[in-house]
């Protein structure tokens, strides 16, 4: 496998993957684009993990290579104590018990949470987990990212999967936040003045000076909801604040012992992750970017120009300033979830309840990230400040967040929460409004009855400003192609202009779920709902270029394979949903972006016809990463041994077995 050459230093992100990449020549340095083999430090699953046997015994797994690389965190459904909830949960822990995972059980917490307090998300490791806010590990400077179920099987079977190094977007934040300002207020603001997708896919690494006056609690907040930003991860630098909360931490579990702990490695009685030689190591050996890394995208914000802000209706990229919503009434409020139900959002919220109680007609509902925030919140008397207001106590878990348990918004309500979605029926009714804002907010909304600033304070412009940069590439380098995998492909290229064509677009949800659905028919239906012409105009051999965002909306896999059974050769766009992107190279389909054939495409095509046989044909140079078209060339990513592997065997699951 090969990269570009190094033309200049390494971003942190990409300093991370290359830790944990396998296979590499020795000569290869990581670059954004590159496909890499990795092996992420742990692997986190949490009640998906029912789903995830059996397509781990499936693809004739019995044993999980690495039992300390995998965690097990029962958070989401935890209110549901019926029969086959308890029996689903049951055989999630009896199987942890025959592999030797560690699990922690329904009540311990939420699985993400779990994971920073445990000392599994380290900083400068890269972890994954199957929930798209992973993200959050980047709080603590450990690179976090989203997999899917098919890549959790593989990892369990073999400890490694791949991973597609992301375009990173470097982030200034400046200056400080004023009293009373979070870091929710933070991420709100960088999802409404930045709703432009200008992070997309991208990873975010946050940098300048602004950045050692938020805590982890704050930084935690801030990269978990880069995954409403459209991000692929948020990190932060692994500072002096980050190293004082590890410190602080292992201070806390020395006191508290191993009791609750699944597994003790070393069997000398100290914590088998937060322990004083691992942080002995880490402070000889801290991650930085390099003075000349490379980036995409710059954005900067001014931290003392954010005020507090409500995002939504039903969506993170609109947001209003608080004292614009005070005529908002609302009918329940929310401090759970895995984004801001943190010791430091207890407390935010306690201090503005103090002796006041919730508004008549307004329920308002509390959940601790874990047992230990509830914990230590309830040492600190701000759990019982919540509770003498009126608040409602809901177990640590996910719940209402997610649309599970008690409290879900009914017909017609509004609600107020401190989460980080509000997509149009996620928490309830589908005719129900959700607003996300701060801790302090939401509780300062309780006690009004409508939405309402828990202290005066002027609305100020937002300083902030972006730009695209030129990354520095250097001379393109030969990529080795192994055996098997074809040095160059070739086709006529059919062209669907639309951007954000999404899953049901190009297979119907209505077969979704018809389980003994062959190829054949698959074929047969693809792109049924995007254009009934598509079927006639498209032969076998054909590469099929779509628009920016191709494969947006659900995580279904039909709408990779159904191409693939089609007879399409690969395809192509400006930009992937990476869900989609991931879908179809495990199931041995390949999907390159291209975004500037697009854009020549769409210039000479148009938009009138949904499809077009350009009877143009493509061809794709895999060895010198050039696709040539029409006599135009344009530069792609390197398709690397990762993906090569997967194209060459049909898919992830067949790479498991032959890995076995």
């Amino acid at each position: 496998m090969s990269s570009k050459s190094s033309g200049a230093g390494q971003n942190l992100v990409e300093k991370i993957a290359q830790r944990f990449a396998v296979g590499l020549d020795e000569s290869h340095i990581v670059r954004s684009g590159d496909y890499l083999s990795i092996r992420p430090a742990h692997v986190m699953t949490h009640d998906n993990t029912g789903a995830v046997i059996p397509k781990f015994r499936s693809i004739g797994a019995s044993k999980i290579t690495n039992p300390r690389q995998i965690v097990y965190a029962l958070d989401h459904n935890v209110q549901d104590t019926s029969e086959a909830n308890l029996a689903k949960y049951k055989k999630i822990q009896d199987f942890a018990a025959e592999m030797g995972v560690d699990f922690y059980p329904a009540g311990r917490g939420i699985g993400h949470q779990i994971m920073c307090e445990e000392g599994y998300a380290w900083p400068g490791a890269m972890v994954v987990a199957s929930d798209s806010h992973s993200n959050m590990y980047g709080g603590l400077g450990c690179l976090g990212t989203p997999i899917v179920r098919t890549d959790a099987a593989a990892l369990w079977a073999t400890g490694r999967t791949w991973w597609q190094v992301p375009p990173v977007a470097k982030v200034e934040l400046t200056g400080k936040l004023r009293a009373g300002v979070t870091g929710k207020d933070v991420i709100v603001t960088l999802c409404g003045h930045f709703n432009k997708d200008e992070v997309l896919n991208h990873a975010a690494e946050f940098v300048g000076n602004g950045v050692a006056s938020l805590s982890i609690d704050e930084r935690l907040t801030v990269a978990n909801m880069t995954t409403e930003w459209g991000a692929l991860a948020g990190v932060f630098p692994i500072d002096g604040v980050t190293l004082e909360w590890l410190k602080a931490r292992i201070e806390f579990v020395r006191q508290r012992g191993l009791a609750g702990v699944p597994s003790d490695a070393d069997g000398d009685g100290e914590h088998p992750r937060l322990n004083s030689r691992r942080l002995a190591q880490l402070q000889s050996d801290i991650l930085t970017a390099d003075s000349d890394a490379a980036y995409a995208k710059e954005l900067t914000l001014d931290l003392g120009s954010v005020t507090p802000y409500v995002s939504g209706p039903n969506h993170v990229k609109v947001m209003t300033p608080v004292p614009q919503m005070k005529d908002v009434k609302i009918h329940k409020a929310y401090l759970v979830s895995c984004v801001n139900s943190r010791v430091q959002d207890l407390a935010e919220a306690a201090q503005v309840v103090r002796g006041r109680k919730v508004a008549d007609g307004v329920a308002f509902y509390v959940a601790a990230a874990s047992s230990e925030v509830q914990a230590e919140s309830q040492r600190r008397g701000d759990w019982q400040a919540l509770m003498e207001a009126g608040a409602i106590e809901l177990p640590p878990g996910c719940g209402p967040c997610i649309g599970l348990g008690v409290g879900l918004l009914q017909d017609g309500e509004v609600g107020i929460s401190a989460t980080n979605r509000n997509f149009k029926g996620r928490m309830g009714s589908k005719s129900a409004e959700a607003y996300l804002t701060s801790p302090a907010v939401v509780a300062a909304s309780a006690i009004a009855g409508h939405v309402a600033m828990p202290f005066e304070m002027e609305t100020a412009d937002i300083v902030a400003s972006i730009s695209t940069t030129d990354k520095a590439k250097g001379g393109a380098v030969a990529v080795r192609i192994i055996e098997s995998f074809s040095e160059a492909v070739e086709g006529e290229v059919i062209f669907c202009h639309m951007d954000n064509l999404n899953t049901d677009g190009i297979y119907p949800g209505k077969y979704t779920y018809i389980d003994d659905f062959t190829p054949k028919q698959q074929a047969e239906v693809v792109m049924e709902n995007y254009d009934m012409e598509f079927a006639k105009l498209v032969k076998e051999g054909d590469i099929l270029v779509g628009g920016f965002n191709f494969g947006t909306g659900s995580s279904r896999e039909q709408a990779a394979t159904a191409l693939k059974y089609r007879g399409i050769r690969l395809v192509l766009a400006g930009s992937f949903s990476e869900t989609y992107k991931r879908n179809a190279l495990n199931n041995g389909f390949l999907a390159i972006e291209a975004p500037q054939l697009v854009k020549d495409l769409k210039a000479k095509y148009g938009s009138d016809k949904m499809t077009v046989a350009t009877g143009v044909k493509a061809r794709i140079d895999f060895v010198n990463s050039e696709l040539e078209f029409d006599g135009k060339k344009y530069s792609i990513s390197p398709v690397g041994a990762a993906a090569q592997e997967l194209i060459v065997v049909d898919g992830l699951e067949n790479w498991v077995r032959k890995n076995l």
